[in-house]
């Protein structure tokens, strides 16, 4: 991973970097966005009062996103064998709080119970325990998952995703950009409602094709998806650092990046 590449590169940023250093590092790989539009009322109705729901062209969006997370590694400490490279599912839509787009997850699907741990106790973020299993079968990449969390409602995921054009980047103020180009996710940590950044260098997106057998990961959160097929994009690799939450409103979340 090329570190200084990735932070020399901010101007497709819609924020500067914050000020803080970066504290982990990752890899994303085999990815498939599979997003559908749903209904503004059904998704707003799980939000938080304090998080608004984002809409484009007056519909909201679910996406489910299935993806190989490898090179996981907190800045200035060993890789940890059982949270390195791991399968990882999430079910997101898009939301902003006091103006600024983000991401909102719903659920984090991983096979790491290390890492479910830690992003629980750390960041906030709803990570459940799962059965997963990623395989490349010629073009497709067929991707497995079962939630075995103790408490959680069931989630299931089976199905096989590949690219069917070259990688692009999405052209500002297309639907393709507004689903992916956010750069920021927000949590609710011991009832405080935080922002965490995430970095990377745009999204080379390829158009896709998905054959879903079972899914009812938006299901579990009570989110019904409509019967219909998703709006796919896949990614080769994208890799990322991240910064550690902050409150959403502090005054102090943006400025000049720390290397």
């Amino acid at each position: 991973m090329d570190i200084e590449g990735i932070l020399a590169q901010t101007k497709h940023r819609p924020r500067p970097l914050p000020e803080r250093p970066w504290v982990l590092r990752m890899s994303w790989r085999r990815l498939a966005f599979l997003h559908w539009p749903v209904s503004a009322e059904a998704v707003r109705s799980q939000l938080p009062a304090r998080v608004d729901l984002d809409l484009f062209d007056g519909r909201a969006w679910i996406g489910v996103v299935p993806f190989f997370m490898a090179e996981t590694r907190l800045r200035g400490v060993p890789p940890i064998p059982a949270a390195v490279d791991f399968e990882e599912l999430n079910v997101r839509t898009y939301v902003r709080v006091n103006g600024r787009p983000g991401v909102w997850f719903f659920s984090l699907d991983a096979a790491s119970k290390l890492a479910v741990r830690g992003a629980r106790i750390g960041c906030g973020l709803p990570y459940y325990d799962a059965a997963m299993d990623l395989r490349t079968n010629g073009e497709h990449v067929e991707y497995r998952s079962r939630r075995i969390h103790r408490g959680a409602a069931p989630a299931e995921f089976i199905g096989r995703y590949r690219s069917s054009g070259p990688a692009f980047s999405a052209e500002e103020g297309s639907l393709e950009a507004w689903l992916t180009e956010r750069y920021c996710l927000y949590t609710i940590r011991r009832g405080r409602l935080l922002s965490l950044d995430v970095h990377h260098l745009r999204w080379p997106l390829q158009p896709g094709e998905a054959e879903i057998e079972r899914n009812t990961m938006a299901l579990a959160t009570g989110i019904e998806l409509p019967a219909v097929d998703p709006l796919v994009h896949v990614v080769s690799r994208l890799d990322v650092l991240a910064w550690r939450p902050v409150p959403a409103v502090s005054p102090n979340s943006f400025g000049m990046a720390q290397r």
